[in-house]
């Protein structure tokens, strides 16, 4: 006679409810991340424990539990679904569809907090990502399997430049993911319009968990955004996450914190406040070819007050990334957009994988820059310069014209090489403001047309030979001819 298969549960009993957490008495053998279930549609995760009683995320309606009330504790760790049915959805931190389309059929189950690939399974980043922007292509670089933080102060279009990469990672077989984490649901809303309207959305996910989620899901958004993305990671694809902000998930941490009776310490942060980005954070990187071969790009977004990028939240985050992107309000509201401050800006690991064509022409350019801004400043100061002053300043006019770029719009790699290369060359200074302006909406589309050899190799291979160079100088006398004839 054999015997039935029978299952070993351990049973706790709610003895609180508070904010959002339930004290639950019992359940001796639990461990952090574990798994409770407390009714049918409420589930909850464990966040902390002592001699007497657990503490569990309550994940779900909070109204549905009763004290005595019974809470399960699973066999496994807290876990979302994952899966290529997930691009082009919207989901909760949870993984749960809340775009009305209907459930998604999971291919697998990954851990929310897994343990991040170890030194074993990793290689050296060997691919750039391109996002469109000419100032980061060119003089901050980004490689697949990078972390480069996004800090800057409210309202200097961080997001904006996020959600430009993730738009120009059309065609380049990278799969995006975007975390919302505390945005107000208006912004949420005009960004999966954006998405839905150019089309991102066929290569990309939403994990949306904005200011009116729960504290408990604004927490774990970040974590399931990231074991979503190691999903494809491991099947050797290349994810980028964008984190849209980890100052608000520090902030939401530092409340849950509170509520548990942690000890408070800096800026009333509890002491684990760097592990909590550093475990998420090490979660990025390049896999080798056994091991997978994807890769994971994190670009996360945090927040400044006015400037101080040694906060407690940026200082943390900075120093766990291969590079910071500094966007300065001093700058955005100059008209300078996207207002980097490449004096403040650093890309550590990037230039390595960056092609050759544009560590070329722009070997020179952060130079180049912070000669035209001194000079500025001695003209404000009416001093007299002198005629090679001048002619740097006007070349300073040029380039800074070139790093100006409208939002959404971004700029192809070949085009990038085109316009940085006729600079280089003195064509640009050479060409009154209007002209500049032709020449700068003009050049790639004619360039396309009639050189489209050059255009192809440049984007597809990244190299930059002298009989490229002496094709696109044919090239740029020809236009130059159609904006004189114009006149």
């Amino acid at each position: 006679m054999s015997i039935p298969p029978f299952e070993i549960k351990e049973i706790g009993r709610i003895s609180e409810v508070k904010k959002g957490i339930a004290y639950i008495e019992g359940l001796p053998s639990c461990i952090n991340g574990q798994l409770i279930k407390f009714s049918k549609d409420v589930k909850g995760i464990v966040i902390g424990f002592n001699e007497e009683r657990v503490l569990s995320l309550i994940l779900g309606d909070v109204n549905q539990l009763k004290l005595g009330g019974e809470a399960v504790a699973a066999q496994q760790v807290f876990r979302i679904p994952v899966g290529e049915n997930f691009i082009g959805r919207i989901v909760n931190a949870l993984g749960e569809p809340c775009d009305k389309k209907g459930e998604i059929k999971p291919d697998n189950f990954n851990a929310i907090f897994r343990e991040a690939a170890g030194i074993i399974e990793r290689i050296p980043v060997d691919k750039p990502l391109y996002s469109g922007i000419q100032t980061i292509d060119t003089v901050i670089p980004l490689a697949r399997g990078q972390r480069e933080l996004i800090v800057g102060d409210r309202m200097t279009g961080k997001t904006t430049l996020a959600i430009d990469a993730i738009l120009n990672q059309r065609d380049k077989d990278v799969i995006c993911i975007y975390c919302c984490i505390g945005r107000d649901f208006s912004s949420l809303e005009k960004i999966a319009d954006l998405f839905a309207k150019k089309e991102v959305l066929n290569y990309s996910i939403i994990v949306a968990a904005p200011a009116v989620c729960s504290s408990n899901e604004q927490y774990l958004a970040p974590y399931a955004a990231c074991s979503l993305a190691e999903y494809f990671m491991f099947n050797g694809k290349d994810v980028l996450v964008v984190f849209d902000d980890l100052t608000r998930h520090a902030w939401v941490y530092r409340q849950l914190s509170l509520l548990l009776g942690r000890f408070p310490g800096r800026e009333a942060y509890p002491g684990d406040m760097f592990y909590l980005h550093s475990q998420l954070m090490e979660r990025a990187g390049k896999l080798a070819p056994e091991a997978g071969g994807g890769s994971i790009t994190f670009l996360p977004i945090v927040e400044t007050q006015q400037g101080d990028i040694a906060g407690y939240i940026p200082s943390n985050l900075v120093s766990m990334t291969d590079g910071q992107i500094y966007l300065s309000a001093d700058l955005f509201h100059e008209g300078f957009k996207p207002a980097i401050d490449i004096g403040l800006s650093v890309s550590r690991i990037g230039s390595k994988v960056q092609p050759h064509a544009l560590r070329e022409i722009s070997k020179d350019l952060r130079q180049e820059y912070f000669q035209y801004r001194d000079l500025m400043r001695v003209t404000k100061m009416k001093a007299r310069i002198s005629e090679k002053a001048k002619e740097q300043i006007k070349k300073g006019e040029a380039l800074r014209e070139l790093f100006i770029q409208n939002k959404y719009e971004p700029i192809s790699v070949g085009e990038q090489v085109a316009l940085f290369y006729a600079l280089s060359k003195g064509i640009l200074e050479s060409l009154s403001k209007e002209e500049r302006k032709r020449f700068r909406l003009g050049i790639y589309n004619f360039l396309v047309k009639n050189y489209p050899r050059v255009i192809e190799e440049i984007e597809i291979e990244g190299f930059f030979t002298t009989s490229y160079k002496e094709e696109l100088e044919r090239g740029f006398e020809e236009f130059i001819k159609t904006i004189d004839s114009r006149q």
